[in-house]
Parts: C-alpha cells; structure tokens; sequence
C-alpha cells in the first residue's frame, strides 16, 4: 500500500534570519497537522523552504517531526540538493531518524538534461530503503519531466509516486489519462497547485500534495474527501470559499501566503527566509480579508 495519496500536508518550517529552525513551534505546527488526520505530512517541501535551510538544521527539523508525529501519519520529507551527494546523505538521514518517504527534486544551478535527472534520482532512490516520490516541480526548478523519462524512473525500485504541478494545456481528466496509459500500474500520480487539485481527486489523481493542508488542515480535509468522494458539489462549495485564498497564492505565490496567514492567526511569528519578503500593508490586509472569509480570524 502506498503512503502517497489522499491529503499530503505541507506545513512551513518555521526558522529565525540566521536560518536557525524553531523546533518547537515546527513540533506544535506538525502535531496540530497530525490531530487532523491527514493521510501524510509533507516535511521540507518548497513549503517548508527546504533550499534555504542547511543540511544540520534540516536534520533538527526531520528530528522534531519524528518525534512530534511518533508514527500517527507517514512523514514523507523532502531531500532535494545541488549535489547528488548530498541529496544521498539527507535522504539516508531521514531513513535513520524514522521518516517514511522521501521527496526529490531535480534542484540545480547549471540547466539538466534527462540523463543527469536519471541518474540524480536512481542514485538516491538506491540510497535507502524508503519509497520516493518525484517531484516535478518546473516553476522552481526550471525541469520539466517528460513522459519517457517519467516512465524510466517509475521502472527504477523504490521510485513509487510522482507529484505533478497542474497541466498548462488540456485538462486534469486528460493529463491523468496520459500519465497512466505511460506509468506502471501502482504507481501514484498526484498533484500540487492547490487550486485545481480538487478537481484533480474528482478526475481520480491519488493524491493532493497540499499547501493549505499545512495550514488549514481540516478545510483541506474536508475538500479531498468530498472529492474522493466524487461529491463534486461540495466539493465545488468548499473550493469557492477558498477562492480569495488562491487568487492570494497565484498573486504572492504561497510560501509568502502561508507565512502571512501563520502569522495572523497567531501560529508563528516566523518570517519567510530572506531574500524573500513578508507580505505587508494592503497585500496583508488581502491575506487578513481571506481569513476572515473562512471565518478563521
């Protein structure tokens, strides 16, 4: 059974300017995830600001996480690095501190070609025991998988899941189309983007890969659930409350949103890492309204 599907929740790892990670607000911001009941937790992903941390203090966050979490949900964390070296070290580290998955992506400087991405990904995904995830993830890292090489790295053991951002072209119902007739069977798709991601359940995607999860779980739950349930109307209702929240996100993008709203509804006072900005004046005042609409403020 696969631990990539149904609600991922991505919460953001609170950290001071020196990069230094709070772990224990990052312990109360995963425990309130868990009591949820997410069917995951999404540790150090672009959410989580993984890039911006260094490898000592991703292993405090991983640490804290595991503790905090203590087997409720699977704790999938997310490895990606420059180096292919270093991606091993973080991905062996996760395994030893008992985390449950991993997450990779393709992060570089210098542009890719498949055959580096192969490789990159088959040397971690050999590295450990755990199930990795890939992450595709083209507006950060500027890599686009294709569907052959999606293909060879399905074929490759221990890669079982692909995160998929929402297609530019053509429809959920047709890019899922497209993704299984290529992909073994078992293998899980599933999809960030929030705000198409419930009408990739209702299409039948395996997984949502949340930012709002790490924030407002239990609204987050409650939309895949109606979508996995094929209950499109409420599923539709719960999206529509949300909207405010999402033009935010495709506005700010949601590493900004989400610390905004940690902030004002009084889960951390952690700021995003610098050179990234906080939101202010009447960009937070947007942030503030979208809550209110939710009735979380």
């Amino acid at each position: 059974m696969t631990i990539f599907t149904g609600l991922s929740a991505f919460p953001i790892t609170p950290a001071d300017e020196g990069g230094c990670v709070d772990t224990h607000t990052l312990a109360r911001l995963t425990d309130r995830v868990c009591a949820a009941g997410v069917d995951s937790i999404g540790l150090l992903g672009s959410t989580g600001g993984y890039a911006y941390l260094s490898n000592t203090e991703r292993g405090r966050a991983v640490a804290a996480a595991v503790e905090t979490v203590a087997g409720r949900v699977p704790l999938i964390v997310g490895v990606g690095a420059l180096r292919t070296d270093d991606a091993i070290a973080l991905a062996r580290d996760a395994e030893r501190a008992g985390a449950d998955g991993l997450l990779l992506a393709p992060v570089s400087y210098t542009p890719l070609t498949d055959e580096e991405v192969f490789e990159h990904f088959r040397a971690v995904a050999a590295a450990t025991g755990l199930p990795l995830c890939i992450y595709n993830n083209p507006g950060t890292t500027h890599f686009t998988f294709c569907l052959p090489l999606l293909r060879r790295l399905a074929e490759q053991p221990g890669i079982a899941a692909v995160k998929m951002p929402l297609p530019g072209e053509g429809g959920l119902t047709e890019d899922l189309a497209r993704l299984r007739g290529a992909l073994p069977e078992g293998f899980s798709i599933g999809y960030s983007g929030d705000w198409g991601c419930s009408e990739a359940l209702l299409a039948g995607a395996d997984a949502w890969f949340s930012v709002l999860g790490g924030l407002l779980p239990e609204t987050a739950l409650k939309l895949t659930r109606a979508a996995q349930d094929g209950q499109s109307a409420e599923a539709a209702r719960i999206d529509a409350a949300l909207g405010p929240l999402w033009d935010l996100f495709k506005a700010f993008g949601s590493l900004r949103v989400v610390h905004a709203a940690a902030n004002l509804m009084g889960l951390t006072q952690a700021q995003p890492p610098r050179p990234i900005l906080p939101l202010q004046g009447r960009d937070l005042d947007r942030v503030a309204a979208a809550l209110d609409h939710l009735g979380l403020r």
